[in-house]
């Protein structure tokens, strides 16, 4: 490894100011392109350090890094993390005073910030423009690139404006950021940014450190509670839920089992979302229950599990929203439990949806591609990878790997189920949902069945070698497959085009045999640096340590110091300076600030 003398200013830079031997992956070559006056669009995963590809070469090019970011009510931390480590960070926004925002724009045009943080609807402001022309920029940053897609899961129209920072600032090299697209994304991306002769990079997507979990769906908010109490009890967590209602139960329900729970949704007055999220930001052990509207840009590293109660409706999003978990590396839980409710819901909302037919397919496969990662017998993260275009081999730390699924010849109960819909439908001119479908096949006499003679139906009680829990395995994966459909607002079952198919014994339909809920029969992979039994009451002290200072300046824990890092202290033990100057995490200015008191700590 190059020595301090010989090191690139970037190397350089990431040792004095960020506390790192090397950089990871993809970085270097793309904070060496920017560095170097070039444009470039990044594809990496959430975790992957996509923030040191712009602030590195904001430090080393002479001028400040103009960062344009949706996240208004996260730029007071990104600026606060940045001031501890001695970077000249400010923002503009909307949630300043007058004074406020005079102090910053007299800083950037004298040159006395290396980071400025904008909202992108301010770059639709010319006064906005003008203050950025009295100063001089050394890049523009444009972070959560996605939000420039028209279908993007995150659309902000104010992003279209940016294509035109280059049309006033031809010199300014652009980089443009974001955690999850698939190549149509990505190409989007480019085009509509004008980003033609940027360098693309795409850093490999594979979070190892995750455990990906998908379990069928019982009684969720139990299953939720029992992962809880078994393999997360005092974690720091988030837990994602479709609906604004089902937000506040669960949360509710948490809070009444003893856990420390918070809920946040578009609903609730901005001041309690506001308050919800800063908690969750700076104390330890905290669970956030919340709609997809929480989370992008949280640089929360401590976050160990991601668990979703209802099915996400892309791969995409799932993606995004599972990768807050690990940041800091240390291994962490994806969760979802995902049932035939969840897959009606989904079809029923994508045939309400605006938009036209076009816009109604691309949901859709949307869709087919969430519910085969769900359905899947190989590897999770094969799969999940495989979306994104990247080839992998069987991880051996996902559900499928660590509890293989069987899978069935599923083509007799997949007739049983047509012929059941094919009756009613064309001999009673009757639609049903599954539920009714289910009391036939298992020949309950119901009074629903009843009323409607279904009891005299040829089909009445032929499958009783299957539970109900079975059968609704067999109507959800028909579903997936496209062998039955959704129609109307009560979820009533039909046959398809591919029905027919299968009725004539011409298609053979596999199935993945439903298995009880169960925790993995391994924890995730544990930390690539191990903590010995002895240094677990030094990690705590040093948690309690931080816990103090982060109260006493009013910043998030994380702010001070990574829970990874304070694992190295604990392990390393170190009895200088010098030597917790060597611990990764540990920069030039935060050794000054806290160094002596960590040694304190450590001594006690």
């Amino acid at each position: 490894m190059a020595s301090l003398e010989t090191a690139s200013p970037a190397l350089e830079v990431l040792r004095r100011v960020f506390g790192y031997d090397s950089f990871r992956g993809e970085q270097e070559a793309i904070i060496e392109h920017v560095a170097g006056g070039g444009d470039a669009l990044v594809l990496m995963p959430t975790g992957g350090g996509k923030s040191l590809c712009y602030q590195i070469p904001a430090l080393v090019r002479p001028g400040v890094g103009v960062v344009i970011s949706p996240l208004i009510a996260l730029m007071q931390d990104q600026v606060d993390a940045l001031n501890a480590l001695g970077v000249r960070a400010g923002f503009l926004n909307s949630s300043q005073d007058f004074e406020e925002r005079r102090l910053t724009e007299a800083m950037y045009q004298a040159g006395e910030l290396d980071l400025l943080y904008l909202a992108p609807e301010r770059l639709r402001v010319p006064a906005t423009l003008e203050l950025l022309d009295r100063g001089r920029i050394a890049l523009f940053a444009i972070d959560e690139a996605h939000c420039v897609a028209q279908w993007g899961h995150d659309f902000r129209p104010d992003y279209l404006g940016l294509s035109d920072l280059h049309e006033r600032w031809p010199q300014v090299p652009r980089i443009a950021l974001t955690a999850t697209a698939t190549q149509a994304t990505h190409a989007e991306i480019a085009t509509r940014l004008k980003l033609d002769e940027a360098r693309h990079f795409v850093a490999s997507f594979d979070r190892p450190n995750i455990q990906y979990r998908i379990v069928p769906k019982a009684d969720p908010k139990r299953q939720l509670l029992d992962l809880l109490r078994t393999e997360h009890d005092g974690d720091a967590g988030i837990v994602y839920c479709l609906s604004r209602s089902s937000v506040e139960k669960t949360a509710e329900f948490l809070v009444a089992n003893g856990i420390d729970a918070v809920p946040y949704h578009a609903g609730l007055d901005a001041r309690t979302r506001a308050q919800n999220q800063a908690r969750f930001l700076r104390e330890d052990g905290l669970i956030v229950v919340a709609t997809i509207a929480f989370g992008m840009g949280i640089d929360k590293p401590d976050v160990r599990f991601v668990a979703h109660l209802d099915l996400p409706k892309s791969v995409e999003g799932y993606y995004q929203e599972t990768g807050r978990a690990g940041r800091d590396g240390l291994p962490s839980t994806a969760w979802l439990a995902y049932g035939l409710q969840d897959v009606v819901q989904q079809r029923k909302l994508i045939d309400t949806s605006e938009g036209d037919d076009a816009h109604r397919r691309r949901q859709s496969q949307h869709l087919d591609a969430m519910l085969a990662l769900c359905e899947t017998v190989e590897c999770r993260r094969v799969q999940l990878l495989a979306y994104f275009g990247q080839e992998s081999t069987p991880c051996g730390n996902c559900d499928t790997c660590l509890n293989p699924p069987e899978s069935w010849d599923g083509t007799i109960a997949a007739q049983k189920l047509l012929s059941t819909i094919y009756r009613l439908q064309r001999e009673r001119r009757q639609k049903f949902g599954a539920g009714q479908l289910i009391d036939i096949l298992l020949g309950r006499k119901t009074a629903k069945v009843i009323q409607h003679d279904h009891d005299t139906l040829t089909v009445f009680g032929i499958g009783e070698e299957l539970t109900e829990s079975g059968w609704r395995g067999v109507v959800r994966q028909l579903l997936a497959q496209g062998l039955v459909a959704v129609e109307g607002d009560y979820g009533t079952l039909v046959l398809t085009d591919a029905s027919a198919s299968v009725l004539r014994k011409e298609r053979t339909v596999l199935m993945r045999r439903e298995q009880a809920t169960k925790a993995a029969s391994k924890p995730a992979k544990k930390a690539a640096v191990e903590m010995p039994e002895e240094a677990a009451p030094v990690f705590e002290r040093l948690r309690a340590w931080r816990a103090a200072t982060a109260k006493e300046q009013g910043v998030p824990a994380y702010v001070i110091f990574h829970d990874a890092t304070l694992r190295e202290i604990a392990t390393s033990s170190p009895g200088t300076l010098a030597e917790l100057g060597r611990v990764n995490g540990v920069g030039e200015n935060k050794l000054a600030k806290y160094g002596q008191q960590v040694l304190d700590t450590l001594a006690e």
